[in-house]
């Protein structure tokens, strides 16, 4: 069983991942970050808190997102869905 510090040290590090990851196609949301009680408890998984953007950001994020699905996940691309 991880320590809470072991397991704060793996939240931080992917919520870095997560950071970067948005970064890099021009999202910032700027209330990221782990959510330090579920840290410290032994029973409960770590928490990343995605925390709140304005409508921008929501919309970019909405519109990776649908992007990612329309070339990457069988089923979600727009000639998939015409009858």
């Amino acid at each position: 069983m991880l320590t809470a510090r072991e397991r704060m040290r793996q939240a931080e590090g992917v919520t870095a991942e997560l950071d970067t990851a948005l970064r890099a196609v021009g999202i910032t949301l700027p209330s990221l970050g782990v959510d330090p009680v579920s840290c410290a408890s032994g029973h409960l998984a770590p928490l990343v808190e995605l925390g709140r953007c304005n409508l921008d950001t929501a919309r970019r994020l909405a519109g990776v997102l649908a992007d990612y699905a329309r070339t990457a996940v069988p089923g979600h691309g727009e000639e998939e869905r015409r009858p």
